[in-house]
């Protein structure tokens, strides 16, 4: 980690707000440009937390994101006709300093889930899906599509009778992951593409796509 940034986090957590304003009037532009640099490629990356992901995810796609945990992700409302819009977003990253041979396939999944919040989700008017992929904290694509999508919702249904053969939820036990990727909604007819890097940008990530989507992406982009 930046030297500099280690004291400023030192400072942040254990002096007082006089003296961190103290410290960085004293530093540099080119210094403080290096710290911010340094720490939004930290939290970008963070393995434990998807926070920034999901914000550029959610904001890109024109929404106002929510911070908290529970519930969707963001919103945005139409001034003319007062409908509101949510979002859930499932941003990827591939770190390739990492021993993990992980590659981009439009992955997401809700965790503990359960025929009731399936019901629920389809039922929600105007929930759409943003799936996002990183690479190294690099945005490559945003895709939006309707939760509604039939194929998706199909997989979801599939998982969730595997998991609870009887048709219906067990008090007090989920399916841990409900899990999805490209092939589970490339098909739907409403799918958007928010952002696409270009072409050249794609090249150069595609040994960390998955063969078949990269090159659906790369037929999408100029």
């Amino acid at each position: 980690m930046n030297k500099e940034l280690v004291e400023i986090i030192k400072l942040y957590s254990t002096g007082t707000h006089g003296e961190l304003s103290s410290y960085l009037v004293g530093k540099s532009k080119d210094t403080l440009i290096g710290v911010l640099v340094d720490l939004i490629t930290m939290y970008i990356n963070d393995k434990n937390s998807s926070t920034v992901r999901e914000f550029i995810t959610v904001t890109f796609a024109g929404y106002n994101h929510v911070e908290k945990k529970i519930g969707y992700n963001g919103f945005k409302q139409d001034t003319f006709s007062g409908i509101t819009t949510k979002c859930e977003a499932k941003p990827k990253n591939v770190d390739t300093n990492s021993e993990s041979k992980d590659k981009l396939k439009g992955y997401g999944n809700f965790s503990d889930y359960t025929f009731r919040r399936l019901e629920r989700d389809k039922q929600e008017k105007g929930l759409n899906m943003l799936v996002s992929g990183f690479v190294d904290g690099r945005l490559v694509y945003i895709l939006e599509f309707p939760f509604s999508c039939p194929s998706f919702v199909s997989n979801l249904e599939s998982q969730l009778k595997r998991r609870f053969p009887g048709g219906k939820d067990i008090p007090n036990e989920y399916l841990r992951s409900a899990s999805f990727a490209y092939k589970d909604f490339i098909s739907c007819p409403q799918l958007k593409t928010v952002y696409l890097a270009d072409k050249s940008e794609l090249e150069r990530y595609r040994q960390h796509i998955v063969r078949d989507f990269s090159k659906f992406l790369e037929g999408k982009a100029k």
